[in-house]
């Protein structure tokens, strides 16, 4: 499989070849030649498919498989951002729940939950994430543009939890309360930060569509 990532509002082109095989999640498809052949399955299960509801992502995966040389299919991103290609090697990583856009088939999908149940219930941005494993090409999509830390061990990082992008398996992650009355109410940080800790990498995204909709909110005309 050939593939190119363009454009300022990023697009994925896929190149084909008969019999070649790539994934995602259903309607992310923008447009492909005529020769390209599609199913749909809940990718190893039903239970794996509603895992993927609370994530936000759809219950069935479509795969889409070329029937002759040279077929193309593109995939667009739904917000201005980044598209980040990924080759997996059987090392997981963990990514926020709305970053998978498409993979080679031998790429597997797995919702988890953080420690703490309350903790991600509270913490603005839910408790769900995606892991991410397998083998082959990946396509995740960012909100903005992105920047990465390679964390030693026993390093820490407070993070905005709508700014969390994806972080090695290696990396601990954990809830963490803001203390002070002042800092809550006056910070304007929210109550929450997601604490990661080292060793590992990871990549934090410049614009979570959470705070561009908090943004955005205000100027939308209501009636009177």
């Amino acid at each position: 499989m050939e593939f190119k990532i363009e454009g300022n509002y990023p697009i994925l082109r896929c190149k084909l070849n008969q019999g070649e095989t790539i994934q995602t999640t259903a309607g992310a498809m923008s447009w492909m030649t005529e020769d390209i052949g599609v199913e749909l399955s809940t990718g190893g299960g039903l239970m794996k498919g509603i895992g993927r509801m609370f994530s936000g992502e759809s219950l069935f995966l479509s795969y889409y498989t070329a029937k002759k040389d040279n077929q193309e299919i593109t995939f667009a991103s739904s917000l201005p951002g980044t598209i980040l290609n990924i080759k997996m090697d059987g090392n997981p990583i963990i990514a926020q729940k709305t970053a998978y856009l498409a993979s080679e088939n031998t790429v597997e999908l797995e919702s988890i939950f953080t420690k703490k149940f309350t903790s991600g219930l509270l913490g603005g941005e839910g408790f769900i994430l995606q892991k991410i494993s397998g083998y082959g090409e990946l396509f995740l999509e960012a909100d903005g543009s992105l920047t990465e830390y390679n964390l030693k061990t026993g390093e820490v990082l407070l993070v905005d939890q709508g700014h969390v992008f994806l972080f090695e398996k290696s990396i601990s992650y954990e809830i963490e309360t803001i203390k002070g009355m002042k800092n809550i109410f006056f910070g304007g940080e929210g109550l929450f930060l997601v604490k990661l800790t080292g060793p590992g990498k990871v990549i934090l995204q410049s614009m979570p569509i959470s705070n561009l909709a908090a943004k955005i909110i205000p100027f939308v005309p209501t009636q009177s």
